[in-house]
């Protein structure tokens, strides 16, 4: 039998933490039709599909840190955040799809890329889900601790509320120095 992974990254375009992945494997217990890209559905919607779908799945987390993310960038930690979910299933899958037009180099599996994959394949849109969720808890709780940059609500994200505190408070250690408008503070 043929075991499908499905993997996904979120937190690229952010401006703070780390870069988090998914991988799903999909039970055959799971309705494939409640399945989106995580970022067409309400957050409380992909609350709730997130719980659904780590009950009827088997998945894993990676995620790579800002200290990763600024070595060797965003793009190869996102790969590398992927690599980390795919080897932490609890099952070797015989195909991994991923989102994008890039995978991770590794030996021993089957990556396969497809652009736009978390809008056509249940097990990245569950992917997508669950990495999403993951993420914006970890900024929210962030948040917490560095209050006035709104990150429960812009996790991280370049929004005009999260650029004024920056100025107005500075940058945190979570921020991504390499990243604009950051990098242009030096």
């Amino acid at each position: 039998m043929k075991i499908i992974a499905g993997v996904d990254e979120v937190g690229r375009g952010s401006l703070v933490g780390p870069v988090f992945a998914a991988a799903v494997i999909l039970k055959k217990t799971i309705n494939k039709k409640k399945l989106r890209d995580s970022k067409k559905i309400t957050k409380n919607r992909r609350e709730i599909l997130a719980k659904y779908i780590k009950k009827n799945s088997i998945w894993a987390i990676g995620k790579a840190s800002v200290k990763e993310i600024e070595k060797i960038n965003i793009l190869h930690a996102s790969l590398l955040a992927m690599k980390r979910a795919i080897i932490k299933l609890k099952k070797k899958p015989s195909l991994i799809l991923v989102d994008g037009n890039k995978t991770p180099q590794m030996k021993n599996y089957k990556l396969k890329s497809i652009i736009k994959g978390d809008q056509k394949i249940p097990s990245i849109s569950a992917a997508s889900i669950i990495a999403k969720v993951t993420r914006d808890d970890k900024i929210s709780n962030l948040g917490k601790k560095y209050k006035g940059y709104f990150w429960n609500k812009n996790f991280g994200y370049g929004t005009k509320e999260h650029l004024k505190a920056m100025k107005k408070l500075g940058i945190t250690i979570h921020h991504r120095k390499s990243f604009s408008p950051i990098n242009k503070k030096k």
